[in-house]
């Protein structure tokens, strides 16, 4: 057995800066983490008051001997690695010997311990960093840690804690990554004294579909490859899945390297770029996938939380991760490829697609001599887009003007309108708002309801008032004018993915036009809407005094132009 030493002063100046303890789910991360070192089976958590009140871990791992139990509350005293070549090839989740202290240092903190080979168990406990001496104790072989009273020698930090049910939405996704990453080990979670989840040890089919809901399983291709040292396995759900929105948990995004979840860039850029031309828009993907590597190949002392990681060879990596879901995705996996017919004018750039029931010598002859025509200035006999006809198949408006029939794709243009509007309104301070006469009431996770509470100021200023109405509903007391008809559930559950992915600031800084798309795309009237003359015109109207109007916010043209001339020459007239 391993025993417990102080690191010399050369290694730990190599690691990084020390462990914060930010709130209960960084106690409870720390935790799952040693009993996963210690070879644990069976791990139980038991939370009281969201982690505020109570933090336990028990497992019926390999135990500390009483010698060890005082170096266990030492700074940089650890069992995991001793040379800098160690910490040059770490493979365990915990390493730098500073989680205990640290948290001994602003709570009540109790070890149990007992290794299988002793005769009984002993206990140590601290208060606010200083510690008793070991005592004998009644255990089973394993470890017990508990932690109560997070903060309760420091008011300051204690007064920015959460609502209980919000740092226990944070508890409970930490729970899940860990219970994810290692599905061979069973785990059970209690929260005030309530069975929350207990899971057997499992396949990863078992555990996803446990955790991420049967529909994420069945909604999913396996992934399974591997070339040298590395390995990409788990499940990548179906481009239809995500385009459709059927899985319940449609931004289930969980990436692990060597068995630790990490949030890393160029992992991410790597599954967008597969998913790239199968999702339409901003769909994203739903995917549980675990990248095995050489430790030595990847640096895990880069943050304090150890969720950043950086790679040696990190342009291989990208390489292989992505084509590797590339060939997953592809129709030898059963994926049925989807075909586009596009004929691109090279001349105007302009795209059309055509399913036209005509001689293809006519065709041909349209398509050669088709020019990108711009609608004309408004005219005593017309304005620019013309005049509403009809509307196609609930899709698209005909209109005519002077020069002859513009196609305006409603939903597109519309999109724009509204995006521009949301613009012009965050610029000017914050979105305008409109309380609804009825809720809208959307299902929500622990995890929805904690960024909801924690980011209700940047919600606002997006024109969204949220409270929560049950155990796992958000209710939406008010939203944008500009969207009061829209889909406002959705809506809203996009936008806190966005902020619970990039955080509050990013979303309205960096990100601020992706989330205006979004916020558009909901508002917009939809397919198979049947609009009167009237409300066609007003769009036609409302997109002349919009900017960027010929193209949505995807990049699509809005509308387009065929002149009499192109239509004379499609039905050859005059030849």
């Amino acid at each position: 057995m391993n025993t417990i030493r102080v690191l010399p002063e050369l290694l730990i100046s190599q690691i990084a800066a020390g462990e914060v303890v930010e709130r209960p789910s960084s106690v409870l991360k720390e935790l799952l983490e040693n009993a996963l070192d210690a070879g644990a089976a069976e791990i139980q958590v038991t939370l009281d008051q969201g982690g505020i009140k109570r933090v336990q871990v028990d497992d019926d791992g390999g135990g500390l001997a009483k010698q060890d139990l005082p170096l266990a509350l030492a700074r940089h005293a650890t069992s995991k690695i001793h040379t800098l070549d160690d910490l040059q090839g770490v493979s365990t989740m915990g390493f730098r010997g500073e989680a205990l202290a640290a948290i001994a240092s602003v709570a009540r903190l109790a070890i149990t311990t007992r290794p299988g080979d002793t005769a009984h168990a002993w206990a140590i406990r601290a208060e606010g960093g200083s510690g008793g001496t070991a005592e004998p104790a009644a255990r089973a072989a394993g470890t017990t840690v508990l932690v109560e009273d997070l903060y309760f020698n420091t008011p300051a930090r204690r007064k920015f804690m959460r609502t209980e049910q919000t740092e226990f939405g944070h508890c409970e996704e930490v729970f899940r990554r860990i219970a994810l990453a290692r599905p061979d080990i069973a785990f059970t979670l209690k929260h005030n004294g309530r069975v929350c989840a207990h899971l057997r040890a499992q396949t990863l089919g078992e555990r996803a579909a446990a955790l991420l809901g049967r529909e994420f399983l069945e909604a999913s291709f396996p992934v399974e490859a591997q070339a040298g040292s590395l390995r990409l396995h788990g499940l990548a759900g179906t481009p239809q899945a995500a385009r459709d929105g059927k899985l319940r948990r449609a931004d289930a995004q969980y990436l692990f390297v060597n068995g630790r979840f990490v949030r890393d860039r160029m992992l991410s850029h790597a599954v967008r770029e597969a998913y790239r031309e199968l999702l339409h828009g901003e769909r994203q993907p739903a995917y549980l996938l675990f990248l095995e590597v050489d430790p030595r190949a990847v640096d895990v002392n880069v943050h304090p939380a150890k969720i950043e990681v950086r790679f040696r060879d990190s342009g291989g990596i990208h390489q292989f991760v992505l084509h590797t879901l590339k060939r997953t995705l592809s129709p030898a996996a059963g994926e049925a490829p989807v075909v586009y017919a596009r004929v691109s004018n090279s001349e105007s750039g302009i795209q059309q697609g055509f399913h036209l029931a005509q001689p293809a010598q006519a065709y041909q002859s349209f398509m050669a001599a088709a020019t990108a025509a711009v609608p004309l200035p408004a005219t005593e006999r017309s304005p620019a887009l013309g005049y509403a006809l009809a509307q196609l198949h609930g899709v698209y408006i005909l209109a005519q003007n002077e020069a002859g029939l513009v196609l305006v794709d409603m939903h597109a243009a519309h999109e724009r309108i509204v995006m521009e509007k949301l613009r012009n309104s965050l610029d000017a301070g914050a979105v305008a708002r409109q309380s609804l006469l009825v809720p809208a009431v959307l299902a929500a996770d622990a995890l929805d309801v904690a960024t909801a509470e924690e980011n209700s100021a940047a919600l606002e200023r997006l024109g969204l008032e949220t409270s929560v109405s049950g155990p796992n509903e958000l209710a939406v007391r008010a939203a944008p004018a500009l969207l009061a008809g829209g889909d406002i559930a959705g809506l809203t559950r996009d936008v806190l993915k966005d902020i619970r992915e990039y955080g509050a600031s990013e979303v309205l800084s960096a990100r601020r036009n992706e989330l205006l798309a979004t916020m558009a795309c909901h508002a917009a009237v939809r397919a198979n809407r049947a609009l009167s003359v009237t409300e066609m015109n007003a769009l036609l109207r409302e997109m002349e005094e919009t900017e960027r109007a010929g193209s949505c916010n995807h990049g699509r043209p809005t509308w387009y132009q065929l002149t009499m001339a192109d239509l004379d020459r499609l039905f050859m007239r005059g030849q």
